[in-house]
């Protein structure tokens, strides 16, 4: 299995590598990867797996299938960009591209990666005639759109045994921390429009009460859990007329920590923040959930089975190129992020000092796996899944050591050598892992075991309500 996935990534790099260009030159933000998902989608059908588009009443959403029968296998694909973070890829120095959007997050790679994956089992499959079923899921708006969470919501997933992912990153390592369940609001804000100088008695600024909600919540924040984390974007000033009193204004709050029960909790305070303000510049306020997300749920069983595959596919060296591309990426870095590498990489699933890394810009080893006991001050929609079934995740590098996420800097590395070699190393170990299983169901048995003791005693509920519908951001 490992020298047969190992040959069918190598002998199809080429056509990978191009998957992830098309998907990186078409930047596209949540639920509007049109381009992307028809593209990804048409490469599933392309390769023989059947696929159904729109899934979950998401457009960009798709499942792309092949075989029958059970262990039912799903690898969890993303595409999604983000606005502002466009980048001429393979520059040390920041250069924007006209169109604003831009992978620095890596999903180009993420879901060219899951979907080598697939095709890489299938083939095995095939060639072995294995029973049992691949799934891909080509899963949209990862980036504030916690698009899986909807997915699951209306049962997308039904049926799928467990499910494996990667991310990109600078490490080569099990992503075996748990992150932050979060919820997204939007405030908005009603006032009465006035003349700022002539009558400005007559007016209630909605403007006021945004700034007013904001001072409050940073009060707030002395008092919630150390792990809880809250941020803001004011999405709607009331205008550019400074001599009108502002009658409209919004904000969109994104909600954080460790549990969705807590999350719940701190939401409802930001409320009677938002409740306050009102009051005190006497305008009207409404709140619009977003979108939410729980809490990542590892299984420990699965993760060993992935850091196995992962360790047996191995890192091929790199090149003298890479090494100083990854050193220009380093050097562009603040001091600060330069001195905080460690913690970027340990975001990842990293354990170690660091000191391998030792006059090295890039990674060449794997890191121990190992269970943490701290907490990823992020979040992700993959956290939903893994409430409904077994889901482990690898991180493999594609950036320098201690590339920050969402910035220039990762999106410049996007579809460079260091980064596919990353990707279909993380393809090939997640194939290796689902071959496995496949060729001895019995593994499947402690999986499912660490499962069932986990949610028997912890119930799923889905953190976004009926009624909140998948939303773009040019809403």
């Amino acid at each position: 299995m490992q020298a047969f996935t190992k040959e069918y990534m190598a002998q199809h790099a080429a056509y990978f590598e191009e998957v992830s260009r098309f998907i990186f030159h078409h930047p596209e933000t949540r639920f509007e990867e049109y381009e992307s998902a028809k593209y990804l989608a048409d490469q599933c059908e392309a390769h023989g797996f059947i696929v159904e588009r729109g899934v979950g009443g998401i457009e960009t959403a798709f499942t792309a299938t092949y075989g029958e029968g059970h262990p039912v296998i799903g690898f969890l694909g993303e595409f999604d960009a983000l606005p502002e973070l466009s980048q001429e890829p393979g520059s040390t120095e920041e250069k924007r591209w006209d169109r604003h959007i831009g992978h620095g997050c890596g999903h180009n790679l993420l879901g060219t990666g899951a979907f080598a994956a697939a095709c890489a089992a299938k083939a095995y499959m095939e060639a072995h005639d294995l029973p049992g079923t691949v799934k891909f899921f080509g899963c949209p708006g990862e980036e504030g759109g916690s698009g899986k969470t909807f997915m699951v919501r209306e049962g997308v997933f039904d049926g799928t045994d467990l499910a494996l992912t990667w991310h990109p990153s600078p490490s080569n390592s099990i992503m075996s921390v748990s992150t932050l369940a979060n919820i997204q609001v939007f405030y908005r804000f009603k006032g009465v429009p006035s003349h700022a100088a002539n009558s400005p008695h007559l007016g209630r600024s909605a403007l006021d009460a945004v700034e007013l909600m904001n001072s409050g919540v940073q009060y707030l924040r002395e008092h919630m859990p150390d792990q809880a984390r809250i941020h803001y974007a004011i999405t709607n000033t009331g205008g550019f007329a400074p001599n009108v009193v502002q009658a409209n204004a919004e904000v969109l709050y994104l909600i954080r920590d460790v549990t969705t029960e807590r999350v719940m909790a701190l939401f409802e305070r930001v409320n009677k923040v938002a409740q306050g303000a009102a009051l005190m510049t006497e305008t009207d306020v409404t709140f619009e959930i977003d979108k939410a997300c729980s809490n990542y749920i590892p299984n420990r069983a699965l993760e060993r089975i992935l850091y196995d595959s992962l360790t047996e596919i191995g890192i091929e060296p790199p090149t003298e190129d890479e090494k100083r591309y990854a050193q220009g990426i380093f050097e562009s870095m603040s001091e600060a992020e330069q001195k905080d590498y460690l913690g970027v990489m340990k975001g990842f699933g990293y354990v170690g000092d660091g000191s391998e890394f030792a006059g090295k810009y890039v990674s060449d080893s794997i890191s121990p796996y190992e269970i943490p006991t701290e907490i990823l001050t992020a979040s992700t929609d993959v956290s939903d899944v893994s409430w409904i079934m077994p889901t482990a995740q690898l991180s493999t590098s594609t950036s320098a050591l201690g590339t920050p996420l969402h910035t220039w800097q990762m999106t410049s590395q996007g579809i460079s050598s260091n980064a596919h070699k990353g990707m279909l190393r993380a393809g090939a170990s997640m194939a290796l892992t689902a071959l496995k299983i496949f060729e001895n169901t019995d593994l499947l048995a402690p999986i499912r075991d660490e499962f069932t003791a986990f949610s028997q005693e912890n119930p799923y509920t889905c953190p976004i309500p009926e009624d909140v519908k998948p939303s773009p951001l040019s809403k």
